[in-house]
């Protein structure tokens, strides 16, 4: 890919206007690296002609590439959150340095994510009792909670039947919000 001002312009006003990552080829930061060395040679050359232009669209290049470097940084960041929560990882519109970007930001989240695991894990032993399921018919609606397993059951509507480990079948029988099913 050729990189150009309309292209960089182009690429400004999409990530401007779009929450979205723009378009970009995957060597866009390696075309885009190569533009601004030229531009900075012809930026040098011109400092010794003393002319105000080139400094100026030197100037207004490197704000504009500043700035769409700091939208899809943003835009990577979000992405990586949401990633990390959906388990949906879609690289479109990347550039190769933010592929390698991305994927590092989802090891840190998922390692971050970790934590908040661990500090709710129950560590208790697990018999096979604990695990075999039991058919228990919900006579009252029960709202959506916890149990000790730190899984999240329900909410359960009233005479449905269902399957839940024997510590939440016993608990529902116990508080007669269940009976066993057949």
């Amino acid at each position: 890919m050729q990189v150009s001002y309309d292209e960089i312009r182009r690429i400004y006003r999409a990530e401007k206007n779009n929450p979205r990552l723009a378009e970009a080829d995957e060597d866009f930061f390696d075309s885009l690296a190569e533009f601004v060395k030229q531009q900075k040679e012809q930026y040098l050359k011109s400092l010794k002609t003393l002319s105000t232009v080139k400094a100026r669209d030197f100037a207004n290049l490197k704000k504009m590439i500043e700035e769409i470097f700091s939208m899809r940084e943003k835009k990577l960041l979000n992405l990586a959150l949401v990633s990390n929560r959906t388990g949906d990882t879609v690289e479109d519109k990347m550039s190769t340095q933010e592929k390698k970007t991305f994927r590092e930001l989802l090891l840190i989240l998922k390692r971050h994510s970790s934590f908040l695991e661990d500090i709710f894990s129950v560590e208790q032993e697990t018999t096979a009792r604990d695990l075999e399921l039991n058919r228990v018919s919900i006579l009252d609606n029960v709202p959506s909670f916890v149990g000790a397993d730190m899984k999240e059951y329900g909410p359960f509507e009233k005479g449905s039947v269902i399957e839940v480990p024997e510590k939440i079948a016993s608990l529902l029988l116990a508080r007669k919000l269940a009976q066993k099913a057949e």
